[in-house]
């Protein structure tokens, strides 16, 4: 045999051995499940070229119903203007574009398995669903599966791509960019902490799009929050060579708490989560904003009502409250509520503010401005004593207290503060540095 003929026998064996290649990778999209080769290709493939990134695994977050109310939806509807793609047992079918798909739980491609729908180009809305600026969309693969209650619906896509939606979602896109900086890295830390397992293993999803974890997909998308994570893109803070949970919150009073607060013991592992002031030689960064510090005035009969029904404990009328306890940094860890028919004792910033929480007073911010209660008490830094036949309550801050203040974040930006400088202040001993390949196990 000619070394001409032999050449063009090899070339054929290549072509064919590519054109397998090509063919199995197809293969194995449509296969129910979520092997290797998919998620793979969905990296390569989902997301515009503007947004591809070298580390960019994907997550996946079980997308509640309106109100966050509820894990599975009675039915859903689905649209992209380019068509959709829906792949379920191994078929593949493509649907419009601009016309509504609507599935129902008894779907009759539900007895083949899982559905999973992809846009042609672009990003899939879903019409049945409401959030804080209309109708959703998503980038990535919607999947579906039917369960008793109604349809789980699971968006699974790039991280880098899901943080684009996490960060104007928590933070408001207006403000300082170096802050928008410190939120992505936060939303990242946090969000490669619960990839290490599923938070729904019954769908195979790591959380959920609400404050149960990190809320995603509630505001409309926006260029600032886009530049936040690409300039940060696959930075995460580290702690001891770890990547650790970066809790954050919406205002602080000038000052941080631990896990303490929360009835966990301090550790090592967790020190990077203690007491911060968080000021300048000017003073605390936040002393002007209106939750710095804020009262209630709140009758003993509601405050009684409240107690009742938050501690599930009839004390009766209440005669007393007290904070028995404070943790580091002074947030209220217990307190004791007297009555006339008993007493109780409730523990840690969370169940303490869910505690005094509740429908019924008016908090008044220290701007003069007001709001109604709400299920939690703003915070766990207060103190709290009885006024002849009302409850007074002064307390200071927005939120549980624990790693960073948002509103911190964006004062220490605004006083040229990068969002290096900002993480490390919250997060003290930690250093912000790029993910590495060897966090391919999340």
């Amino acid at each position: 045999m000619n070394k001409k003929i032999v050449k063009e026998y090899l070339y054929c064996g290549l072509a064919i051995c590519a054109l397998l290649v090509i063919v199995a990778g197809f293969q194995a999209v449509l296969k129910p499940g979520r092997t290797k080769e998919v998620e793979t290709l969905k990296k390569q493939t989902l997301l515009p070229p503007e947004q591809k990134f070298v580390n960019n695994p994907n997550i996946r977050v079980l997308i509640m119903t309106d109100g966050y109310a509820h894990t599975v939806h009675p039915q859903v509807t689905l649209s992209a203007a380019s068509g959709l793609i829906i792949t379920c047992g191994g078929e593949s079918e493509e649907y419009p574009g601009s016309e509504w798909l609507q599935i129902t739980p008894d779907d009759v491609r539900f007895q083949k398995g899982y559905i999973r729908i992809q846009a042609m180009q672009g990003e899939i809305t879903v019409g049945s669903l409401r959030r804080g600026y209309g109708n959703p969309s998503y980038n990535g693969v919607i999947e579906l599966r039917t369960t008793a209650e109604g349809i789980a619906l699971i968006n699974e896509l790039p991280v880098e791509s899901y943080l684009c939606r996490v960060v104007p979602s928590e933070m408001p896109s207006s403000y300082e960019q170096e802050a928008l900086k410190a939120q992505a890295v936060c939303a990242r830390s946090y969000a490669y902490r619960q990839m290490a397992d599923y938070g729904y293993p019954e769908y195979e999803a790591h959380v959920n799009d609400s404050t149960d974890y990190q809320v995603y997909g509630n505001s409309a998308p926006s260029e600032s929050a886009q530049s936040a994570v690409e300039e940060t893109c696959g930075e995460a803070v580290f702690f001891h060579g770890q990547i650790v949970t970066t809790y954050y919150y919406s205002t602080s009073c000038g000052r941080t708490t631990s896990m303490a607060a929360w009835g966990t013991k301090e550790t090592e592992e967790n020190s990077y989560l203690r007491v911060v002031e968080i000021k300048n030689e000017e003073g605390d960064y936040e002393r002007n904003l209106p939750w710095y510090r804020w009262e209630a005035v709140v009758p003993v009969s509601t405050m009684s009502n409240l107690i009742g029904l938050n501690t599930k404990t009839d004390v009766g009328m209440l005669q007393s409250i007290e904070v028995s306890k404070t943790g580091p940094g002074g947030a209220a860890i217990q307190i004791k509520a007297k009555g006339d028919k008993g007493e109780v004792v409730v523990e840690t910033e969370n169940k303490i503010r869910r505690a005094l929480g509740g429908k019924g007073y008016t908090i008044r911010r220290q701007d003069g401005s007001e709001t109604a209660s709400s299920t939690l008490l703003p915070s766990a830094f207060f103190t709290i004593e009885r006024s002849g036949e009302t409850f007074v309550i002064r307390g200071g801050g927005y939120g549980h207290g624990i790693g960073m203040s948002q509103n911190g974040a964006n004062e220490m930006a605004k006083c040229g503060k990068n969002y290096k400088e900002i993480l490390e202040l919250f997060y003290p001993g930690t250093k912000i540095a790029a993910i590495s390949e060897e966090v391919d196990k999340f």
